[in-house]
Order: C-alpha cells, then sequence, then structure tokens
C-alpha cells in the first residue's frame, strides 16, 4: 500500500461533480468539479450554516456531541465531518460512470472518456477500459472506511479491538444516510468490496490530512470528542450535512475548480461563496429586538385579558411548551406569535414554522403572518418565508412571494394569477416600507423537503407528522423544525393517530432545544395530558399530573407546569342552539330561502359533497319563486378542481372577510348571501355568517363550525333584526325509534334487506354522531336561563333551543364526549353502548398504527434511542429486498391518488385541443419546459406547473371498485409534460374520454369529479 504522504497530484483529478445541467458550461466554467473542492464547499457552508442559521440550543447540542462542550471546537469538526461525507466517491465504481448516464448529453460523455484515459495514465486505481467494477453507493464506501481512517480498531475496522470509538461508527451511519436513509450495517459491510483499501487508503487520508489542516482539526482527539448519546443530535447533525450538501451542490451558488489550481485557493473561494450562498438564500437567523404587542399587532393594539396574562407568565429563559384554548377568534393565532417571537428572542431560534391543518387552511392564512412578519422581522431585511405543501406551487401567494424576491411585481404570469389576489397588498405594504421586514421566498425552498429548512415557513401539519417517521430524509424535516418555535393550529381537528404522531415529533423538539406552541378549541384533558407527557419525555422529565386547564397552559424544560387564567372572564358569546330533523334539501332550501329573502348572509355545512350538491340544486330551483338570483347561492367543496375552488375562496374571503380596515364593517359585504359548503367551511377561514345550519357532527367540530357565526363584531348593526342573535341549527337524521339514525347503510344482497341508515356515518365515527345527538338534546331539554331571550313570558326556555356560550360551555361537553361517564339506561343509552365498542376498537387501530410507525428520541423505560433504531433496512426503504417500501403516512383517511385533469374539444378539421377548463377558455400548454436556463423558460416552467396543480385532483381509493386501476389506463401522449403522469379527460359535456373512460366517472363545475350514480 501507498503512503498517503506520498500521494501526488493526481488525487486532485479524483471528481465529485459532473456538468449535468450544463449551467457550468454556460458561464465558461469546467465540466466537472474535483470531489475535494466539493468538500470544500461543504465544509464552509457548513461553518456558515453553524454561525448564521443553527437556533442557539442546536448548537449547543452539538457542541455536546462534537466538541466535549466547546463550541468553537465543534464548529470546526462539525465542517469537517461534513465535508467527508462524500468520501466514497472516491471508488472505481463512482468515478467511471463519468458520462456514462442514459441523462447526459454528448459532449459530457466524450468528456467522460478523455478524463478516464487521462485518470489512468495518472495512476489512479480504475479498471480497464472494459472491465467492470464491484458497485456500491459512495456513501455507503463513506461509511464503511470512516471509523478506521479516524482511529478506530474494533474488530469491524480490522483492529484487535482497542481503542474501540462508538461515536465514529454512528457518525459513518448519519454520513452513509445523507441520501434519505441511514443505512444498515450488513450495506455498510458489503461496500468495502468497492473500495479496497490497499487501492484507495493513501487518498482517503491524503483528503482526511488536508481537510484537517485547513479546517484546524485537532485528529488526535477527534475520535474522543464525537459523542453523539443525546437521540436528537442524530437527525440534526444528519439534517446538517444534507442540507450543507444541498446547497454547496447547487451549480448557480458554487462554481466547479481547476484542478491546476492550488487548495488553498479553493478554499478562500468556498469560504466567499459560503457567505453569499447563506445571504442569497436569507438563512441568516432571526434577531427580532424588543417590540411592544401594538408595534408587532397594529390592528389590534391593545392585548385582550387573556393575552395580557399569559405575556406576563412567559419564560424568561428556555424552551417552552405552550398550549393555548380558545373559542374560534379569541386572538389565539396572535398570541402564538407574540409568543414566537419572545422565544425567539430568549432563545436565538431562527424563525417559526406554523402548522395548518389543511392546504386550504395554509393558503388562507398565510396572509396573516405576512403581516406579522412585515412588523416582527426586526431590521430592514428580507424575511424567506415558504409555503410548505403538495401543491404549493399553485398558490398565488408563492408567485406573489417569488416575485417580491426577484424584485419584480406582476411578473407576466398567466391570467389565472389575476384571479387569486390573495396578499399582494401586503407585500406591496412590506415592499415599501423603510423599517420593516419583507416577506420574500426563493424558489430553492420550493423543491422537496426544503420548505422547512426556510427560517420562516406556514404548511399542512403533515410536514410534522412526516417528521417522526421513518421514510426518506425524515431527518431533514425534524432538522428544519429544530431549529425554530413551531406553532401548530386547530389541535383538536386531528384524529388520534396524527395526535400520536404530533406526540412523538414533540419528543423530538423538546429533546433538539426547539420550542412548541399549539392552539386549539378546548381540548380533552386526556389530550392536553398527552402533549405535556410528550414534551416532559423529550426533556427527561416526570411528566406532571394536570390538576387545572388553561386557557393557557404553559410547561417549561424542567417540566413545570403553569396555567394561566385571565384576571377578568371574558366576555360571553352566547348562541342559539337549536336541534332538528333535517327536512330534506328540498324543504331546507325552502325554509332557508323564505328566512333570508329580506337579507342575511345564511351558511349551511355540510358533512358529504353529495349532499351539499343537492342542497345547491334544491336551491337554484327555487330561486325564482323566491326571488333570488342564482348567484346570491353558492356551493364550496373538496371535489372541485383547485382552479374553481381557489377563486371561490378567494372571493368569500373579500365579501366575508374583515376587511382592510377591522375596526369597521366590510364595505364589500353583501346583503344576502346562502353558502352552501362542506368542512372547507370548518377550519381556519375567516368568515363572518349572520346565521348557521349544519348537520350533525362530533361535539368538537360542532363548536368549530359556531365559530364562522357572528365572527366580527363591526358586522352587528348591518345584520337583519332576525338574525341579530346568533342561532346556530344542527339537522340530525331521525329514526323510526326518534332516536338518531347514526348507522352505516347496508345494501341488500342475496335476497337479504337492505337497512336504511345515515351515510354521514362514513364520515364521522357512529359513536360521535350519537353522542353529540345526545348531548345536544340534553342541553335544549333541560332548564337553563338564555339571556339571548330574557324578554320573553317563559324567559326558561324557548322550545327546542339551548343558549350557549364556547369558553362557558365547551370544556364540559368536549370532556362529556371523550371520557363519559357511564351510559344511561334508556335507548340512547343503548345505543351510545353499542356505538361506543367500535369506537374504541377504531381507536386502538389508530393508536397501534401509530406506535409502530413512530420514531421516538426515548423508549418507554427512558433509555435513549440509538442509531440503529433509526436505520432502514437493507433495501434503504425502497422494498427491493421484498419487504415493503418506507413509505410515511400523515393521516389514517382514505389514501387517494392524484391525477391531472384536462378538457378535450374538435376543431371543425377534426383536430383535438386541450384545455384547463370545460369551456376551453385556459389552452392548456402541455410542451416540455425546463426548469434551469433562461428566464423566459424559467417562467413557461413555473406557468405550467401552476396550471396543472391547480387541475389535479386525489381520486379516492373507494373510486377504484368502479373505475379501472391506474395501472390499465391508456398512456397520456399528447405532450410530454404529462408522460408518466395519470391524466383524465373529459369532453366539453363532461363525459371522460381519457384514462379510465369506461368507469362511470364525470364532471361538472358545480358537483366537480364524480362517480355517475347508477339508477
Amino acid at each position: 500500500m501507498r503512503d498517503f504522504r506520498e500521494v501526488g497530484p493526481e488525487w486532485l483529478l479524483i471528481w465529485g461533480k459532473t456538468d449535468r445541467r450544463g449551467v457550468s458550461g454556460r458561464r465558461g466554467g469546467a465540466s466537472w468539479n474535483p470531489l475535494f473542492a466539493h468538500m470544500l464547499d461543504v465544509g464552509a457552508i457548513t461553518g456558515e450554516l453553524w454561525d448564521n442559521y443553527l437556533a442557539r440550543p442546536v448548537r449547543d447540542r452539538l457542541a455536546e456531541a462534537l466538541g466535549a462542550g466547546e463550541e468553537p471546537v465543534a464548529r470546526r469538526n462539525a465542517m469537517f465531518y461534513a465535508a467527508l461525507h462524500d468520501l466514497g466517491k472516491a471508488s472505481a465504481c463512482f468515478l467511471v460512470r463519468f458520462g456514462t448516464s442514459r441523462w447526459d448529453r454528448g459532449q459530457l460523455r466524450q468528456e467522460g472518456r478523455a478524463w478516464r484515459a487521462t485518470a489512468r495514465r495518472a495512476g489512479l486505481p480504475l479498471p480497464p477500459e472494459s472491465g467492470m467494477a464491484p458497485r456500491a453507493g459512495h456513501q455507503h464506501i463513506t461509511a464503511h472506511h470512516l471509523p478506521r481512517l479516524l482511529g478506530c480498531r474494533c474488530g469491524h475496522c480490522g483492529g484487535a479491538g482497542r481503542p474501540t470509538f462508538p461515536g465514529l461508527h454512528t457518525m459513518a451511519l448519519l454520513l452513509g444516510g445523507h441520501h434519505g436513509h441511514i443505512p444498515h450495517l450488513d450495506t455498510v459491510h458489503r461496500a468495502a468490496r468497492a473500495a479496497r483499501a490497499d487501492d484507495w487508503e493513501p487518498y482517503y487520508r491524503h483528503m482526511i490530512d488536508t481537510l484537517a489542516r485547513l479546517f484546524g482539526v485537532d485528529l488526535e482527539h477527534l475520535p474522543q470528542r464525537t459523542c453523539l448519546e443525546r437521540p436528537a443530535n442524530l437527525p440534526l447533525f444528519a439534517g446538517l450535512v444534507v442540507m450543507a450538501d444541498w446547497i454547496a451542490s447547487d451549480e448557480t451558488l458554487f462554481h466547479y475548480r481547476l484542478p491546476v489550481q492550488p487548495v488553498e485557493r479553493w478554499w478562500n473561494a468556498s469560504r466567499k461563496e459560503a457567505d453569499a450562498a447563506v445571504r442569497k438564500l436569507r438563512l441568516h437567523s432571526w434577531d427580532p429586538g424588543p417590540a411592544q404587542w401594538a408595534g408587532l399587532f397594529p390592528d389590534t393594539p391593545r392585548p385582550r385579558p387573556f393575552q395580557a396574562t399569559a405575556m406576563k407568565a412567559a419564560p424568561a429563559d428556555g424552551p417552552a411548551l405552550v398550549i393555548v384554548e380558545g373559542a374560534t377568534g379569541s386572538g389565539k393565532t396572535s398570541l402564538a406569535l407574540w409568543y414566537a417571537h419572545h422565544l425567539a428572542r430568549v432563545n436565538g431560534y431562527h424563525g417559526l414554522y406554523v402548522a395548518m391543518p389543511t392546504r386550504s387552511a395554509t393558503d388562507q392564512a398565510a396572509a396573516e403572518y405576512v403581516s406579522f412578519l412585515t412588523h416582527a422581522f426586526g431590521t430592514p431585511t428580507d424575511a424567506n418565508l415558504a409555503i410548505v405543501h403538495g401543491t404549493a406551487e399553485a398558490s398565488s401567494a408563492v408567485h406573489q412571494l417569488l416575485d417580491a424576491g426577484e424584485g419584480r411585481r406582476g411578473g407576466g404570469h398567466e391570467h389565472v394569477a389575476d384571479t387569486l389576489p390573495f396578499i399582494e397588498d401586503t407585500l406591496s405594504c412590506a415592499q415599501d416600507s423603510e423599517t420593516c421586514g419583507r416577506p420574500v421566498l426563493d424558489p430553492w425552498y420550493l423543491r422537496r423537503c426544503r420548505g422547512l429548512l426556510s427560517p420562516f415557513g406556514i404548511g399542512t401539519v403533515d410536514q410534522i407528522t412526516l417528521a417522526a417517521q421513518a421514510s426518506e430524509h425524515w431527518f431533514l424535516r425534524l432538522f428544519g423544525l429544530a431549529n425554530k418555535t413551531v406553532i401548530i393550529d386547530e389541535a383538536h381537528a386531528y384524529e388520534l393517530f396524527q395526535e400520536r404522531l404530533l406526540e412523538a415529533a414533540i419528543s423530538w423538539l423538546a429533546d433538539a432545544g426547539a420550542s412548541v406552541v399549539v392552539l386549539s378549541a378546548t381540548l380533552p384533558t386526556v389530550t392536553r395530558q398527552a402533549l405535556v407527557d410528550a414534551w416532559c419525555r423529550g426533556h427527561r422529565t416526570q411528566p406532571r399530573a394536570l390538576r387545572t386547564n388553561g386557557p393557557v397552559t404553559l410547561v417549561d424544560e424542567d417540566g413545570r407546569v403553569t396555567c394561566v387564567r385571565p384576571d377578568e372572564e371574558p366576555a360571553a358569546h352566547h348562541t342559539c342552539v337549536e336541534l332538528a330533523p333535517d327536512p330534506g334539501p328540498a324543504e331546507l332550501a325552502d325554509l332557508i330561502l323564505r328566512e333570508a329573502a329580506g337579507g342575511g348572509i345564511i351558511t349551511v355545512i355540510r358533512n358529504r359533497v353529495d349532499s351539499a350538491h343537492d342542497l345547491w340544486t334544491e336551491a337554484l330551483a327555487l330561486t325564482g319563486k323566491h326571488g333570488w338570483r342564482r348567484e346570491e347561492i353558492v356551493l364550496l367543496h373538496g371535489q372541485m378542481l383547485p382552479r374553481i375552488r381557489l377563486v371561490r375562496e378567494v372571493s368569500l374571503r373579500e365579501t366575508l372577510g374583515p376587511g382592510k380596515d377591522r375596526s369597521e364593517r366590510n364595505p364589500a359585504r353583501p346583503k344576502r348571501l346562502l353558502v352552501i359548503a362542506t368542512q372547507l367551511l370548518e377550519q381556519s377561514l375567516d368568515l363572518d355568517f349572520d346565521r348557521l345550519y349544519t348537520d350533525l357532527a362530533p361535539v368538537d367540530l360542532l363548536i368549530q363550525r359556531r365559530g364562522r357565526l357572528h365572527r366580527h363584531a363591526p358586522n352587528q348593526e348591518g345584520r337583519p333584526a332576525s338574525m341579530r342573535d346568533a342561532r346556530m341549527t344542527v339537522l340530525h337524521l331521525p329514526g323510526p325509534d326518534g332516536l338518531p339514525l347514526v348507522r352505516v347503510p347496508v345494501d341488500g344482497a342475496l335476497g337479504t334487506p337492505a337497512a336504511p341508515g345515515n351515510k354521514d356515518a362514513h364520515v364521522y365515527a357512529p359513536y360521535a354522531l350519537a353522542m353529540s345527538w345526545y348531548l345536544l338534546h340534553g342541553l335544549v331539554t333541560a332548564p337553563s336561563s338564555c339571556p339571548l331571550h330574557a324578554d320573553e313570558p317563559n324567559p326558561e326556555r324557548r322550545h327546542g333551543t339551548a343558549c350557549f356560550d364556547a369558553m362557558r360551555d365547551g370544556a364540559s361537553l368536549i370532556e362529556r364526549a371523550y371520557n363519559p361517564a357511564p351510559f344511561p339506561v334508556t335507548p340512547i343509552g343503548s345505543l351510545l353502548r353499542a356505538t361506543h365498542e367500535r369506537w374504541t376498537d377504531d381507536l386502538g387501530d389508530q393508536d397501534n398504527t401509530a406506535y409502530v410507525r413512530a420514531l421516538h428520541p426515548y423508549g418507554l423505560d427512558g433509555e435513549p434511542t440509538g442509531v440503529e433504531a433509526l436505520k432502514s433496512g437493507e433495501a434503504h426503504g425502497r422494498g427491493s429486498d421484498g419487504t415493503r417500501e418506507l413509505a410515511a403516512r400523515s393521516r389514517m383517511g382514505e389514501p387517494t391518488t392524484s391525477v391531472i385533469v384536462l378538457f378535450r374539444r374538435y376543431a371543425d378539421d377534426g383536430s383535438p385541443s386541450h384545455s384547463y377548463d370545460i369551456d376551453g377558455n385556459i389552452p392548456a400548454d402541455l410542451d416540455d419546459h425546463s426548469a434551469q436556463g433562461d428566464q423566459e423558460s424559467i417562467e413557461a416552467h413555473r406557468a405550467q406547473q401552476r396550471n396543472l396543480l391547480l387541475n389535479t385532483f386525489g381520486l379516492p381509493a373507494s373510486w377504484f371498485r368502479q373505475i379501472p386501476p391506474v395501472s390499465e389506463w391508456p398512456p397520456f401522449s399528447e405532450g410530454r409534460a404529462l408522460r408518466n403522469r395519470h391524466v383524465i379527460v373529459f369532453d366539453d359535456g363532461g363525459r371522460c374520454v381519457g384514462g379510465p373512460k369506461q368507469g362511470p366517472i364525470a364532471y361538472n363545475s358545480a358537483r366537480g369529479l364524480h362517480v355517475v350514480r347508477k339508477t
């Protein structure tokens, strides 16, 4: 074996990157980048991220793991280890791939042949031109060699057993996982065949020695200082390496180096470009200065009593779990943002991430967070705000943020963008300000998994549940969240499966030093306690039993619990609740149109698309009879294409939202409107209705729906006299015994009669529906004093109604629903007993599924989780060894398959054309546009991707019982942009003519995609 000190200049020929996209060539650079140059780039950007991006608690933990508590030492060691992640590319199996991929251009193939000839002449140990090299992933080669190269002498490293350094082996596995999956030990051992030590060790040692010299790393004491025992340090460092590698691999941020230059010159260039990259991507930590409430929230310059009390209880240092409970419109969001600002000041977090229940809620809430950042960022600079969900590029907010970051207004987007004017005014205000930050978005963050790396983000809760499951790059998500205050909104809206995954993620975030703020309507005691227990487990403190409830519960890193209650009780918000049989769509439509004939804004929230559409159809049929106009009746549901649904949501926000001046009635508010919708209205829509009808639903969701009623006080004087009192009617389907019908319908088969039922039981558990009816029935039949009707002859009771206040009554109802007392010995008690057992079985299934999937930092016995528990198997999560592929699951609902919807028309000569809308007004661009290249190509790509996302629909799995599986669909061959995509084509009459055309699937603008009912 050659001594590493004898390695000559040929080591600089070892390549690490090739110019596959032509970026380097277009600016006159080289066609390949030396491996060592890329190592220096990664080391430099790691140092910049350490200084500018990592939150102070994360730096403290990594200092403990990599420098025995000495931060300067840990910083240098982190740079060193991150730079070594690609060491295994110095192997024959990797190097012979230069120019051999089917994606490589002809010029690159020619340069690859020239490089291999030069490398062989220089003496690099490559196989002959006709020879084959054993294959292995270069990341696995790194993991195999690294511990031995850095001083381990255990049996696996070919030594006699001492000295052994477990920390080096842990580090090797983390670096071996930089492609997304921490490898199995068997895979690492097999990689030895692909890079024999006799051939490559001199080059490895030369690179290690040179890196240590340039970075100032003490190799002698490095093994003893590498101790990754805290579980959170595993995903934290793995995430840091991946982030640094991705930034350093971006040819637009880092230039290729020439092998004739001295490495010291490379190192100087790497540091300069790393500094520029951090500034370009706006990765500098948030540095908020002192701020008063009025400075952060100028529209509401005085905090409410519960907000002021909670602010006084905020911890002066250290991370915290904050649980804020309250009715819709109570000010929870503003308090959460104040806490994010405060916790960033005391803990040095680089930003915040806000988790919303749905994509729609994310887009709707973005404007509020943009407004906050314009006042809270602290310095007149740009704050990068990422909107994080699967269809973010379809959001108008994303495109406005992109344009703001590029210094452009308008940006030449397709006209659909103009129909979604969502945050333009906020951005314009921020852009013109000289004293506020300006929210922007760099396109770098639009690619998968990168959104959570942005200092500021708002997205779906799925991103948090995915961060606690073994799947590709799960640790990168957790790393991005760990540097922030994480705000989880609408916590009451999540199923048990999601709750358990959130608890696991909270434990990881606690171990990493992050802070978490949970917003919710009133939570059941068991749910609140589970959140506190998860936080305490992450801090390895004894969970504390909660003796009282909020509305604000604070838990510090030592497990101390503080429950905050305001000095003065909040004003009551009484709602008159009625429980009534559902009269059917025709009678209900007639009733509502007569009720609001003289004015009023009414909403009906239905549990299913079918029932919403049926009611809308009946209402349209009665418009002439009652003097309504068709445009005064709006339908909104989730089976509409996003292209239609988003426009309607924006229109409702403009007319029924608070308006620009929250102290006055919205001047755009119409005199009369009927909105028929599904659960889309239930969450995070800041809309105000005069009157509410709703289907029977779980009681906590009914309380949330009530939050759409009389939401904005300035509208009160303008409400019709008959609707000045808040009034909600809950509609149920009665059975023949007088009890609510809650069982699932059963079709008759083989002579068995059909059993009638309630289709809403497919949406919500029969027990939840029965219990909700039982609780509401108890309210409307028990004597109570209702101040809304104090002037009536019998103020104790208005027939069939109850006076409800969410702040006063919500906690009691939710506790009774989810922690029921023994059921009464009555017919309704029998129904509750019969449905409760099935409900608890379903909850058990969710609990068990989450337990199997979730990763936890500490086991039930308190023992820390090691790297072995995070490995993804010999197939590295891809299922190629006969096992199931590792795929994270964010919710237990019915899985869907994404499809692109297009519409086909024929010209007079018979030639077909495609459009994005059924009327043919928006032609479909199906050409192949590159995301790189000149600005025109980039704009065309962005516009096309946005249009495709606006036409993306999730087909429920149950539909495939009636339509063929996608594997049997004929391929769509009319456009290269849709190759390998599932496409459904409809004609201008809504008939399916492409994709599952033999299945009973149809389309119309109101009903959206639907399976045709059998007659």
